[in-house]
This record gives C-alpha cells, sequence and structure tokens, in this order.
C-alpha cells in the first residue's frame, strides 16, 4: 500500500529587493537577460516579468524583446576583448622580467645599483642655483 505522499510546490520566494537588483543590471546594459538566467538560476520568464513590474524604462503596453543574437554577439566580443587584456598583460609581464633582469645585470657585471637603496644618504642637490 503506497503512503499518502503530497507534491510539494517548488517555487522559490524572491525579495522585492533582489527582483530590482536583476532588472537594474539588465537596464544597465551590463547583463543580458539570458545571462542573469544562468547567473542566478532563475527562468527568464520571472526576469521578464520583473522587468515589466520594475523597469523604470518600460511603459505601459510595450513588450521588451531581446534578440538572442545580440546577446551571444555581446558575449563573443566580451570574450575576444578579455584575450585581447591577456595578451597585453602576458607581454607586459614579460617586459618586467626583462628589465628586472637587466638591473640584476647592471649591478652584478657593471656595479651599477639602478634600484632605489634606502640606506645609502640623501644627496645634496647640485649646489646653489641663481634666483631670477
Amino acid at each position: 500500500m503506497k503512503p499518502n505522499v503530497q507534491l510539494l510546490r517548488k517555487s522559490r520566494q524572491y525579495s522585492e529587493e533582489f527582483k530590482k537588483q536583476i532588472v537594474a543590471d539588465y537596464e544597465s546594459g551590463e547583463f543580458s537577460v539570458a545571462q542573469l538566467e544562468r547567473l542566478h538560476g532563475v527562468s527568464d520568464q520571472s526576469i521578464y516579468n520583473w522587468i515589466y513590474k520594475f523597469s523604470t524604462f518600460n511603459e505601459k503596453g510595450f513588450r521588451v524583446v531581446e534578440m538572442k543574437d545580440s546577446s551571444d554577439k555581446k558575449m563573443k566580443e566580451m570574450e575576444a576583448r578579455i584575450k585581447e587584456l591577456e595578451a597585453a598583460l602576458g607581454r607586459k609581464q614579460i617586459q618586467v622580467e626583462y628589465f628586472e633582469k637587466m638591473i640584476e645585470l647592471a649591478k652584478s657585471e657593471l656595479d651599477i645599483d639602478i634600484k632605489k637603496n634606502y640606506s645609502t644618504p640623501q644627496s645634496t642637490g647640485s649646489g646653489k642655483t641663481k634666483k631670477k
């Protein structure tokens, strides 16, 4: 004999503050609905409902439509920009390592201390200058 089991509704309650934050993220253009859906685990229909309810740009009788291609294009552009910045960072890191090696060689082979040495006394300057 089967026990009497009731099905529990699988719905979540979100605070109004959370909903407004999602709408603000969407309106800022920082995230698309699809990105917000993946990021927060909220259905796209819920996000659209919140946009209709809380959006400052939404007027009654108008529908918000987001082109899936535009969000995909935006994501690809952002990924390309990240790769470009990572490459630039890599080049700068190589440059820093090169300069550090040059400083080390100048110190060891030419006995020139390029790095600032805090134990040395402060210079007295180049002498007196005439005022005009």
